[in-house]
């Protein structure tokens, strides 16, 4: 998927202009990339168009992962983005669920088991029909 593609999709799902979708976009992979470990950040990036791979800034030397739930990816992607709560969870799940459409299903599968259980309502509705979900 290119990145007026993914752009365009985030929109759509959002019901946003571009240029919004483009700031909801970046305030979740900034929130992702504090909570995904640098390894996996590098595979995901590897499988982006390359201005979403400049917002995911992977760093081999990075490899721990901060802990934080659902409720707090929301509310930095809400501070990020300049919106509340509600909006911040729908653009979190539009972005999610571009992603589940932009990388291979094995990638998608291996954000998912990096977060926890409270995270499910913004990551199942991204999951494709019969996706394999692994609990660790």
């Amino acid at each position: 998927m290119n990145y007026y593609t993914f752009v365009d999709q985030v929109a759509q799902r959002t019901r946003a202009s571009s240029e919004r979708a483009v700031e909801l976009t970046r305030a979740t992979l900034e929130t992702l990339t504090e909570r995904l470990t640098g390894g996996e950040l590098l595979d995901l990036a590897a499988q982006l168009p390359k201005p979403l791979q400049l917002v995911l800034k992977p760093s081999p030397g990075t490899e721990a992962a901060d802990r934080f739930g659902a409720a707090e990816f929301v509310a930095r992607v809400g501070q990020r983005a300049g919106i509340d709560e509600n909006a911040a969870r729908d653009a979190v799940r539009a972005v999610f669920t571009t992603l589940r459409e932009a990388v291979s299903g094995g990638e998608f599968d291996d954000i998912v088991v990096q977060l926890p259980r409270d995270y499910r309502d913004m990551v199942e509705p991204a999951l494709a029909p019969g996706a394999t979900l692994r609990r660790g």
